[in-house]
């Protein structure tokens, strides 16, 4: 409820309190329409003149913002000045954390990845080596992007992220060397590190950049190796009391004939659609994998996140590369990007992974109502709207509440997007909310 007029007309800001909201103001606009003039931010603001020159004058000795140019080829002088963020006032870390790869991307303050790097580890390996692999890729990305060292980093990994502890955990078969790689780097560079489920980042970079930029409140189905959800109600990211919101994997549906457990959710939804499950679904509609490997689009990505939760039976379903090592890409995501692109040839083939998908969909809208469903993943995105129309379709059917199904539209650096997003937020909540009078940090760790 809003507060009673009477009882909010009488509240007042301190001095110090109205700068820190002014300077915020201004750079959150400079952050979101460019460089400005002192006149254009006195404009978007509603801020006097004077209050306007005090915080660029502030803002510049804090090193946050400097004069990117002039605002037209005849002006000049001081009103003509356009001013712009320093961008490199800060450099952010993002990591995407996989079974069989890292991939590391460094940004600048705006959140412009400037270099992006991945490799390739063996989990058969020694968790020690793979560390340190990890933490070499991470060095070579700063080393291009011209950072020194990083300001916050954000790595998104599968598995539980405990919200009391920011701990990793919850799940027998994560890699080892992921809570290693995420230890070394507390240890080592002294900054922040943010640690996330890599959904629940995909969500980020959705609502941010893609299918859900209009939706406070929505659900992001994750279909990959396996399945995967998170929850975003009224703008925040919501993540349960242990951080297990969003284990959708071991929901219990009819048509798997058994039930999951508390040690794995093979019997719950993932045994309808996970990666090893779909492939079996294709077989059935003659569909078989061989057949669809090699056929995607040249935009299909070449992995995406690991699911929440990664039984056996996806694992040994693992694809090889070109070069016979196994990557992080579902067997699955080829076969219904063919059934897509053969149009009638596939469409029973969807219709029956959608009537499944719908089954999740129909249990997350139940206890929810969000209003809307992004169908995310490599398989959520290569099933693009032929699948998510089926799944609203069927949908419809199971459940009187509305709801918009849409596929993802990130594409398959939605995990690594959405962690630069999460540094970015971090960096700028620190330093944007310091700006002022000995409010800002002198140095950037």
């Amino acid at each position: 409820m809003h507060p009673p007029r009477a009882a909010a007309a009488g509240r007042t800001a301190s001095p110090t309190t109205a700068r820190l909201i002014n300077d915020r103001l201004a750079l959150q606009l400079l952050q979101s329409e460019g460089p400005l003039t002192a006149g254009q931010l006195k404009s978007l603001t509603g801020l006097s003149r004077p209050t306007v020159a005090d915080l660029v004058e502030r803002l510049q000795e804090a090193g946050l913002i400097t004069v990117v140019g002039e605002s037209g080829a005849q002006r000049r002088g001081p009103n003509a000045r356009l001013y712009g963020i320093v961008a490199d006032r800060a450099h952010l870390v993002g990591l995407d954390l996989r079974t069989h790869s890292v991939t590391v991307a460094v940004a600048d303050l705006l959140g412009r990845v400037r270099a992006e790097h991945t490799v390739l580890i063996d989990p058969d390996g020694a968790p020690d080596t793979a560390v340190a692999t990890a933490l070499a890729t991470v060095d070579k990305a700063l080393a291009a992007a011209g950072a020194h060292a990083p300001h916050t980093v954000a790595v998104g990994a599968p598995g539980l992220v405990d919200p009391a502890t920011g701990r990793l955990g919850g799940t027998d078969w994560i890699p080892s060397w992921h809570v290693g790689l995420v230890g070394a780097l507390r240890a080592r560079t002294g900054v922040p590190v943010l640690l996330e489920n890599e959904v629940n980042l995909a969500a980020i970079a959705e609502q941010r950049d893609g299918a859900a930029h209009d939706r406070d409140t929505f659900v992001l189905l994750w279909l990959g190796q396996g399945t995967g959800a998170a929850v975003v109600l009224d703008g925040t990211l919501r993540r349960g009391a242990s951080g297990g919101a969003g284990e959708i994997g071991f929901l219990p549906v009819p048509g798997t004939g058994a039930l999951p457990s508390a040690s794995g959710c093979d019997g719950g939804f993932h045994s309808l659609a996970g990666s090893a499950a779909i492939c079996a679904l294709a077989a059935e509609h003659g569909l078989p994998y061989g057949a669809a490997v090699g056929t995607e689009g040249a935009d299909a990505p070449s992995s995406g996140p690991g699911a929440n939760q990664l039984p056996s039976d996806t694992v040994a379903n693992a694809p090889s590369s070109a070069t016979g090592a196994p990557t992080d890409a579902p067997p699955a995501e080829s076969l219904v990007r063919s059934a897509v692109a053969a149009g009638d040839a596939g469409a029973a083939f969807l219709d029956a992974l959608a009537a499944r998908i719908a089954l999740g969909v129909a249990a997350v809208c139940a206890v929810l109502d969000p209003g809307c469903v992004v169908l995310g993943g490599e398989i959520g995105r290569g099933g693009g709207a032929a699948l998510a129309d089926r799944v609203a379709a069927h949908l419809a059917r199971l459940s009187p509440l509305r709801t918009d199904v849409r596929a993802g539209a990130v594409g398959g650096r939605a995990v690594l997007l959405g962690a630069v997003l999460a540094a970015r937020d971090a960096a700028q909540n620190e330093l944007f909310g310091a700006a002022g009078p000995g409010g800002v940090s002198p140095s950037l760790r």
